[in-house]
């Protein structure tokens, strides 16, 4: 698997913050590649993305916005 890159990220903010995602926070859900705003915010994601049910949620409706 390749690294993440900004501009095939999904969402344009933080799901925690709102701010914008960064280049050095990206990770991926579900096969897409999806930012944070910090690394913090990423490995929190990372580590146990069951735990944070609002950002599936928000990643999940982008997924099906795009058709994918």
């Amino acid at each position: 698997m390749t690294d993440p890159i900004l501009n095939e990220c999904i969402n344009p903010v933080c799901p925690f913050s709102g701010k914008p995602v960064e280049p050095d926070s990206l990770t991926t859900y579900r096969g897409h590649t999806v930012g944070f705003c910090n690394p913090g915010c990423r490995d929190k994601f990372a580590a146990d993305h069951e735990a944070f049910p609002d950002a599936m949620k928000l990643f999940d409706a982008r997924i099906s916005e795009l058709g994918a």
